[in-house]
């Protein structure tokens, strides 16, 4: 374990000086960032302001679920960066090389170096997020902790999706449709999913489980989530965590590399 972490470390510390060699890139990257969340936030306001409630949550409530949304999104492409690199070692044949090394393949295309713009605008962001709870009734410990329990579920869930892409990665070169095509997916859980029609939100919550990473934690700080759905939240992300490792191990058979 101690191994890998010193590979993150070093890899991690090239890319930073990479990303900073432009200091002016990193300012408007991070302004970017910053002026997208506040339009967004500055909607959801208005939103709840002109209609009071948005499908029965008040404005803090809706405000808590745009801010775990982005919390997921933030550290999931802080911790698995490397896989919108992985594309270009397939195509390169740079992955032979990998599997030529004794560590992980796996690990390596999943945490080969993390980059820290992405973490920028998340301490910040733990801030507004606790002010937020700080304005919300009800909010317990337990409610906190299961919230934080619920975050980490959201994160194996996206663990278990990137690992599936390196696998589609593995046997189409397909890497960046389908990030982008989850990601566009995730994103509408920045609202409640309480707001689409069925079946949009049965399937936005247990087939593409945006309402589990995103609303579950919410409605567990709120003190409002089921024991039951609390195991179904946990079983769903195994299943998906197992699945998408059966499907890596089954892309590297049918893997041809680019010397063959």
């Amino acid at each position: 374990m101690k191994k890998y972490l010193k590979l993150w470390l070093v890899m991690t510390s090239r890319i930073t000086q990479i990303a900073f060699a432009s200091r002016f890139g990193v300012i408007f990257f991070t302004l970017g960032k910053i002026i997208r969340f506040i339009f967004f936030l500055l909607f959801l306001v208005l939103l709840v302001e002109k209609t009071r409630s948005v499908a029965g949550y008040t404005l803090w409530e809706v405000i808590l679920i745009f801010l775990t949304f982005n919390m997921v999104d933030i550290i999931s492409q802080f911790l698995f960066r490397e896989v919108y690199r992985f594309r270009s070692y397939i195509v390169s044949g740079s992955f032979d090389y990998l599997l030529t090394k004794p560590i992980s393949p796996l690990l390596r295309s999943l945490f080969g170096g993390s980059d820290v713009l992405d973490l920028i605008t998340l301490f910040p962001l733990i801030g507004f997020f606790i002010y937020t709870l700080s304005k919300l009734d009800g909010i317990t410990i337990l409610g906190v902790f299961l919230y934080v329990l619920l975050l980490t579920n959201a994160l194996i869930i996206m663990l278990a999706f990137h690992i599936f892409v390196l696998g589609l990665g593995v046997l189409i070169t397909e890497v960046d449709n389908a990030i982008w095509i989850f990601r566009e997916l995730t994103a509408l859980g920045r609202i409640p999913i309480a707001v689409y029609r069925e079946p949009l939100s049965w399937v936005l919550t247990f087939i593409v489980p945006v309402g589990i990473m995103i609303t579950f934690p919410v409605h567990a700080a709120l003190g409002i989530l089921s024991f039951q759905a609390i195991i179904v939240a946990f079983l769903i992300s195994g299943i998906l965590l197992l699945g998408s490792l059966y499907f890596w191990r089954y892309s590297l058979k049918q893997y041809a590399s680019a010397s063959s």
